[in-house]
């Protein structure tokens, strides 16, 4: 069993690479604003050999070409403001920070029945693999702030 210390760094990594993974975002749009992404990310896929008939790499490429050179600002900065809570929520979870621990446990329940609709929904592993590592994550967090000391 993970103490707690460690169970806590471990959600605090899980939420650091959400926000990497968001600020790689920002980046390849900025790297891309002015162009066609939505044709990009199509010759990627096409170079990178992957199914394009795959359900995941079509919903990338419908989303990419929601993306244009008028919304790509306000893309972007939800995405940077993404990254800046999950940096934010790691930082505290890795120092121990108790209200830290709360809104680690009330994002990962917000987004459950999102995940849950998109079981039943688009069912793929993916879907699944994420809504189960949300749901360890959320029964983690309850277990570390119910059975913190009075």
């Amino acid at each position: 069993m993970l103490t707690v210390n460690k169970g806590l760094k471990a959600v605090a990594m899980l939420e650091a690479t959400k926000g990497l993974l968001s600020v790689l975002v920002i980046f390849g749009l900025h790297k891309l604003a002015g162009e066609n992404i939505q044709q990009f990310i199509e010759v990627l896929i096409s170079h990178s050999h992957l199914n394009p008939a795959n359900h995941l790499l079509q919903e990338v490429v419908t989303e990419a070409g929601k993306i244009t050179e008028n919304n790509i600002s306000l893309v972007m900065a939800g995405a940077a403001l993404y990254a800046v809570v999950r940096f934010v929520e790691a930082f505290g979870l890795w120092h121990r920070l108790v209200w830290t621990e709360w809104f680690a446990l009330l994002s990962g329940a917000i987004y459950l029945p999102f995940e849950i609709y998109g079981l039943f929904t688009k069912p793929s592993l993916l879907t699944v693999a994420v809504l189960l590592i949300n749901l360890l994550v959320v029964v983690y967090m309850y277990r570390v702030i119910k059975h913190k000391p009075s």
